[in-house]
């Protein structure tokens, strides 16, 4: 199972960097990061896309990403 999120953020270059101070906790919730794509049209736009390992613990980690930082989406997908 794959996850896409997307982060709106206020300025990307500080976000990018508490986003790579917190590998760890993403790790601890089931997410290998696989692609990480920057908005053309909106530089403070990011878009990556996750492999799942536990559905349950990652959308703890969607939960808790989504009321301290906003402005995120997220979308669980399976291949067809």
């Amino acid at each position: 199972m794959q996850l896409i999120v997307t982060f709106a953020t206020s300025g990307f270059d500080a976000w990018k960097a508490d986003y790579d101070a917190h590998s760890e906790a993403r790790d601890n919730a089931g997410l290998t990061m696989m692609q990480m794509w920057r908005d053309a049209d909106d530089g403070n736009r990011a878009v990556v896309l996750f492999e799942v390992s536990d559905r349950a613990r990652v959308a703890r980690w969607v939960k808790e990403q989504s009321a301290l930082k906003g402005g995120i989406t997220a979308q669980f997908l399976r291949t067809a």
